[in-house]
């Protein structure tokens, strides 16, 4: 049962021999799907199957498919627009209708691809909407409420379209220094400076959170006494600011631990045990899952009641899985014809048939992963 601890990636576009041996011994808690497993919606779908089948237990399909630059099926259909376009489109009327379609056209779409958990609302503040930390476009506002409104409508759609959702990144990301792909972020505001700001998304929409998503940044003010530890390995802010102080009873996840933030430091292993440790319910390994093996043993060093309280969670949150129906070419053209309106609407008719170009000054890997 420990392997329901991990959420692993999946090399190509279909599964290896290598790859369902694997499956089959971890029997993972779910797996994350990105670009590289993407060449067409009926290929990507069978993938998916292919997945369920591996596990004796329903296992969460995740993806993270937020819009803009951060959209995994941009190869095989339109690309929705980003959280920064779609909130600078208009008025908040207009903004919220076009969030809310953003929000039941990414479950539709999302359910033909037989996946059934979104790594996403970002919850994130924007401080610049320029800054090269990997949030470049992602970001659903410049204040606390602003992201609480935008965000919580696209969740509040998500979920009604009969997909999970996942808030990241807890505490914040907008704060980020550097891109945690490259290397790990040192942020200093304090708890307190972080209650009246970044933390207000999460307290606001905590009872309609399906999952939470940790990040890799030090917060040197949580942390004085372990310099350079991060947020995804910090009980301080997991255990005890988001579940004791703040009451959060759900999933709580890893973002990608094969980040240079994490692998620059920590070998595999002493991560996943360190993330369990702190707090969260699952490790995520999106690229080197030929170590899950030596994930699933650090595992087995953590304390059987902290597991157990995991696999607790876990469990309660598969519950809330529902089946995606079977493909269906005419409803993926529909839905695909859907974003391209959804895009019309939000950037203009010529604007809207133009390839972005948001990757920053520096290049972040979130876009092409």
């Amino acid at each position: 049962m420990h392997g329901q601890l991990l959420l692993l990636g999946v090399k190509g576009l279909k599964l290896t021999s290598d790859e369902v041996s694997l499956f089959k011994k971890i029997q993972p808690g779910g797996f994350v799907l990105f670009g590289r497993n993407v060449e067409s919606p009926e290929q990507f779908r069978a993938l998916t199957d292919s997945l369920k089948d591996v596990c004796e237990i329903e296992p969460l399909i995740t993806i993270d498919q937020e819009g803009g630059r951060v959209t995994r099926t941009r190869e095989i259909a339109n690309e929705p627009p980003s959280a920064q376009q779609l909130r600078k489109a208009g008025d908040m009327k207009k903004v919220g209708g076009l969030i809310a379609r953003h929000g039941m056209i990414t479950a539709d779409i999302l359910r033909q691809l037989g996946v059934n958990m979104n790594l996403c609302p970002v919850l994130d503040i924007s401080y610049d909407d320029h800054s090269d930390n990997a949030m470049q476009g992602r970001c659903y506002g410049t204040d606390a409420q602003e992201v609480i409104t935008n965000a919580g409508i696209f969740n509040a759609n998500l979920r009604h379209g009969k997909v999970l959702s996942c808030a990241k990144h807890f505490p914040s990301c907008g704060l980020a220094d550097v891109d945690p792909h490259h290397a790990l972020p040192f942020v200093k505001k304090s708890k307190e400076d972080l209650m009246t700001s970044d933390l207000l998304p999460y307290t606001a929409l905590m009872p309609v959170l399906d999952s939470i998503m940790s990040c890799h940044a030090h917060f040197a003010a949580i942390d004085p006494d372990e310099p350079g530890l991060p947020g995804s390995f910090s009980r301080n802010l997991l255990t005890q600011l988001l579940r004791n102080q703040l009451g959060y009873e759900g999933v709580i996840m890893t973002d990608d631990l094969d980040m240079g933030a994490i692998v620059n430091t920590y070998g595999r292993g002493k991560d996943v045990q360190m993330a369990i440790e702190a707090g969260n319910d699952m490790a995520m390994i999106c690229h080197q899952t030929e170590t899950a093996g030596i994930a699933l043993d650090a595992i087995k060093h953590v304390a059987n009641h902290v597991v157990d309280e995991s696999l607790l969670r876990i469990e309660k949150l598969k519950k809330r899985i529902v089946q995606s129906p079977d493909f269906k070419r005419t409803l993926w053209d529909k839905y695909d014809a859907e974003v391209m309106q959804l895009r019309i609407d939000t950037l203009g008719e010529e604007a809207a048939k133009m390839a972005d170009n948001s990757s920053g000054e520096n290049y972040s890997p979130v876009q092409d992963y």
